[in-house]
């Protein structure tokens, strides 16, 4: 493969003059589009499209060479002053798409606070004047979510993006696709693609600026609400690119795929083309590209691609981990701290437990992060963590005072809403937000209709999210933008099981704990309605998003064991959704939780409080605090079916001999050889 999709073979540079004295009060050059208001300061750069050439710098794409000479305005910052290979991909890309101008993000309040009032002007987001500084987007019905099947990893090989599963079953642990193919997917879409639109330079930094465990990245893109999304959710501006210099950074590119041409009006006020979506990665020149969606999970790309998929790998390559995992610090009565990571499926609950209140006297809890964890040993040995991200992005529905207070308190100011419903007294309002309407007060649906509780249809996309400041959060630990991270003594795996797995059970080794991570399930809402609840696998909460062969992945897990001198957290499990045989829930959670967190803390010290069981070690009888909880069934709780866990071995055996096959690693297959033997001496 190429050095870069960006590659440097055979393209025109472009010449850069300052507009003052190049372009004096031109509005526009002939055979341009036409700019409108750039600054007096603003810089100029002429390019010649005549030999455009597509990703990986493959072959031309046959632009004519006798069209005219078109101008190319920096409507805010300076081109020139960016480092070297930053002003070298802006100047590619803009070949490419064709952008009408180009604004260098310096991230500043006043830059927000233009890009918010543009944003309004254009009818993509409204004010909540019920709020101080909040937003809402409604986006088309078309792009709401992530798109996995339309979401690549481009590799050479594809047995280093994917294994390949037995007997020609479908793959289920991400989708490769071959740099021809890519190749062939761009030129159909990026040519051209942003024209009558501004390209918006974003350098951004996960984690905290001039960490050593932080990683920078560059994103260009056509949609303003993609800047004042990234400002919240990362470390955005001019000292990004101070800290950068001639250091390495992750390419980002991506385009709404609307460019307006004069030719018609847009289908949808908000910009997409859900028929051409693509969001491709390519690890090996650590670069991403996403067309055709403004929806945050494909157009933030500092989120799960960058964070997720590119820095899993980069985190293989150098001797780390990049986990799907929330950061928390909790501190007993006696003021003993511990940090935990825990990484949970969609919707079983990572946020709420890592802004949690906690129910037990004396215990607090304090949040580093709600998604997102990369952790890296440190000199002496200790596994530290840091949350690369600066905002949350968590969905709405489902949040209240109730089920997680902080992130209500989080959500009042500087907020950016996407998909929620719209109270006439400027407000928000979702399913299970828990507040009655005001007499009087009317609710607008996600799609702009009139709405009462109690219609059929939801008044809120399922998929609504709230985007706000990490910062605003009143229960963000001290050392949440620690540079050296936070040290993590626990990591917990966890999953919606309504039946058979106990409420918490701790791992007998890392080993173990790495096989308990692989055989994550989860009870998940099916695409057919009439499918009702699955269970589905979902390896160590990371299935949508591994940047590399999952066989591979359980490797570098096993690895750490090996590391000279490494002191490795303890694994352990948790199930807080066990149903009785009514459907009732058998734990309250939310705030009871904590009652958990004690026991793994008390672990931690060395108690003797468990049990040990074929699944793992269970805590001993009345070793959870339950005090002031009533009556809680502890026996169903923590029962091992032996037909149910006979059935779960199956099912494990199944998806790791079928989807991993042979890259799965033998220590792998040995704890699931044990664990049939244990279970079958039940």
């Amino acid at each position: 493969m190429p050095a870069s999709f960006l590659s440097a073979s055979r393209q025109p540079r472009l010449w850069l003059a300052s507009s003052r004295s190049l372009f004096p009060r031109l509005p526009y050059l002939p055979g341009s589009a036409r700019f409108r208001g750039y600054p007096a300061g603003a810089m100029a750069a002429l390019y010649r499209p005549g030999l455009r050439h597509s990703w990986h710098g493959l072959r031309p794409l046959g632009w004519p060479l006798c069209r005219s000479i078109q101008t190319l305005r920096v409507l805010s910052g300076d081109l020139g002053q960016l480092p070297a290979s930053v002003q070298d991909f802006v100047e590619r890309s803009a070949r490419l798409c064709q952008p009408e101008g180009i604004h260098i993000c310096d991230g500043t309040e006043a830059e927000n606070t233009a890009t918010l009032t543009l944003l309004e002007q254009h009818g993509l987001i409204r004010k909540l004047p019920k709020y101080n500084n909040c937003w809402l987007a409604r986006t088309d019905p078309k792009d709401v979510a992530r798109v996995e099947s339309k979401t690549v990893i481009v590799t050479p090989s594809q047995r280093d993006t994917v294994p390949l599963p037995a007997g020609g079953a479908r793959g289920q642990l991400g989708n490769w696709m071959s740099p021809a193919d890519f190749q062939r997917a761009v030129d159909e879409r990026f040519p051209g693609c942003m024209q009558g639109r501004t390209m918006y330079v974003l350098p951004f930094s996960m984690g905290p600026v001039g960490s050593p465990l932080s990683r920078i990245g560059v994103q260009l893109t056509d949609s303003a609400y993609v800047v004042a999304s990234m400002r919240i959710m990362t470390r955005l501006g001019t000292p990004v690119l101070q800290a950068l210099g001639d250091g390495d950074f992750v390419k980002c590119l991506h385009s709404v795929g609307q460019p307006l041409t004069g030719q018609g009006e847009p289908v949808s006020q908000w910009p997409c083309n859900p028929e051409k979506t693509l969001i491709g990665h390519v690890p090996d020149q650590r670069e991403i590209v996403s067309f055709g969606s403004g929806y945050g999970g494909n157009s933030l790309l500092g989120k799960k691609c960058f964070a997720l998929r590119i820095a899993s790998r980069l985190a293989r390559d150098e001797g780390w981990l990049a986990e799907h995992m929330l950061i928390l610090g909790i501190t007993n009565p006696a003021g003993k701290k511990r940090y935990v990571a825990a990484a949970f499926p969609s919707a079983c609950g990572k946020t709420n437990l890592a802004m949690m209140r906690p129910a037990l006297p004396g215990w607090k809890v304090e949040c580093v992060g709600d998604d997102i964890a990369w952790m890296r040993f440190d000199s002496e040995g200790r596994l530290r963590a840091i949350n690369p991200e600066n905002g949350f992005f968590g969905v709405a529905p489902g949040t209240s005072a109730t089920t997680n207070p902080n992130a209500m308190a989080t959500i009042q100011s500087n907020t950016l809403f996407t998909n929620v419903a719209e109270t006439s007294d400027g407000g928000v309002y979702w399913e299970g937000i828990d507040q009655p309407l005001s007499h009087g007060v009317t609710v607008t649906s996600w799609l702009g209709k009139p709405w009462k509780p109690g219609d059929k249809e939801p008044c809120a996309h399922p998929n609504s999210r709230f985007c706000a400041p990490a910062r605003q959060c009143p229960i963000m630990d001290p050392a949440w933008e620690a540079p050296e991270g936070v040290p993590i003594d626990a990591i917990i795996f966890g999953g919606r099981r309504p039946k058979g797995v106990p409420l918490v059970y701790e791992a007998f080794n890392w080993r173990h704990g790495v096989f308990v991570g692989s055989a994550m399930r989860s009870e998940s809402t099916a695409a057919a309605e009439h499918k009702g609840k699955i269970i589905m696998h979902d390896p160590f909460a990371m299935r949508p998003f591994f940047g590399y062969n999952f066989g591979h992945y359980l490797e570098h897990w096993l690895s750490m064991e090996g590391r000279k001198g490494a002191q490795l957290p303890r694994i352990f499990h948790v199930n807080w959704f066990r149903r009785d045989e009514a459907g009732r829930f058998l734990w309250p959670g939310f705030g009871e939780n904590a009652r958990v967190l004690d026991w793994i803390c008390r672990r931690l010290e060395g108690e003797d409080s468990a049990r040990e069981t074929p699944i793992g070690l269970v805590p001993k009888e009345e070793a959870l605090d339950l005090s002031g909880l009533g009556a809680i069934d502890t026996t169903q709780l923590f029962s091992l079916p032996k037909d149910f866990w006979e059935q779960e071995v199956r099912d494990i055996r199944s998806y790791l001999t079928e989807q991993v096959n042979q890259d799965l690693p033998k220590e792998v297959l040995a704890e699931l050889e044990a664990l049939e033997r244990r279970v079958h001496k039940m």
